[in-house]
């Protein structure tokens, strides 16, 4: 079990996010003097990496890195870990309560920046702007091509948490009807903003643009399958800022190759980098390096939230993080 919590003195940031950019690093550092940096942004720590870092820290500030159990009984003065980020698919929830260790995490701390990243998908989506750009460029001068306006759109959303919320709060001026499904209830949310719950049959008949708000799990990996997605309404704009993986990216493909889509927007794959560049060059694919929480308003608030969470994280019981895995 955890002991007594000492003063931390030297904590590692494995996440070279972090490490790679000065006022992050200084925020960290004015706390925490002998903090100590992963600076590389485009190499993912191994577990024998991250154990090599971590081996002189007595605490961690991690994001997206493997917390595993091998990890945690390699470096036994690891007790408190701050979370940069609101993702926990790479923590081993249980391996952190067998080994005392304090997690500190902050869910939808990065919120209005994936709704707004959200938001901008829906109107590109929309307008055809992925393919206008792409035509564009290759020097075809393409004469316009008539979109739809987001306003008045039924815009549905498949999971309605903090970012899910947070694009209802957006949409507010435009009009739209927004349905939502949602294996939790958000009665007082949706009655407050005039959001109407449906099943997941209504939602994929009903919805002109369908923005993708649920965690990844064992229930949701390749959700989005040739059999659901040939549910979706004719010519719906499929907008997925939440995890890779959710969506069959082959049969995703293969939709758009059959113009059933108008479009789809993708800040997150199943494998990132993705590799696929049939899907990548696909002119009504708009596609983002996992961007969604990369303003440096959010950056800050993710690296004030992780400072917060190695003085005020919490011995972990997994069953309070399902929905963020």
């Amino acid at each position: 079990m955890a002991g007594q919590r000492g003063t931390i003195r030297r904590p590692g940031v494995t996440n070279g996010a972090i490490g790679s950019v000065p006022y992050l690093r200084e925020r960290i550092l004015a706390a925490y003097p002998r903090a100590k940096f992963n600076e590389d942004i485009r190499h993912r720590l191994t577990e024998d990496e991250i154990i090599a870092f971590l081996a002189d820290c007595d605490a961690a500030i991690m994001g997206g890195d493997v917390v595993s159990d091998r990890v945690l009984a390699a470096l036994p003065g690891i007790r408190d870990i701050g979370i940069f980020g609101v993702g926990l698919n790479t923590v081993d929830l249980e391996a952190c309560r067998r080994h005392g260790v304090r997690l500190g995490f902050t869910p939808g701390v990065n919120r209005l920046a994936v709704a707004e990243l959200a938001l901008c998908f829906m109107i590109a989506g929309l307008r055809w702007v992925p393919a206008l750009n792409l035509a564009m460029r290759a020097g075809d001068r393409p004469r316009t091509r008539v979109g739809r306006s987001l306003s008045g759109r039924v815009v549905g959303l498949h999971g309605c948490g903090h970012i899910g919320q947070e694009v209802v709060r957006l949409l507010k001026p435009f009009g739209c009807t927004i349905l939502v499904h949602d294996i939790r209830d958000y009665a007082e949310f949706y009655a407050e903003h005039g959001v109407t719950p449906v099943s997941l049959d209504t939602l994929l008949q009903r919805s002109e643009v369908l923005s993708l708000h649920i965690p990844r799990s064992r229930l949701t990996e390749n959700l989005y399958d040739d059999a659901l997605l040939a549910r979706l309404r004719p010519g719906c704009v499929l907008v997925n800022t939440c995890r890779g993986g959710i969506v069959d990216e082959v049969a995703l493909l293969r939709r758009l190759e059959s113009g059933a889509l108008a479009a789809a927007c993708f800040d997150v794959f199943a494998q990132e980098p993705p590799e696929d560049d049939r899907l990548l060059r696909h002119p009504n694919l708009l596609a983002t390096p996992h961007a969604g929480a990369s303003t440096m308003e959010a950056r800050i608030a993710m690296v004030d939230a992780a400072l917060r969470g190695l003085t005020q994280g919490e011995p972990v019981d997994p069953a309070a993080f399902t929905d963020y895995l």
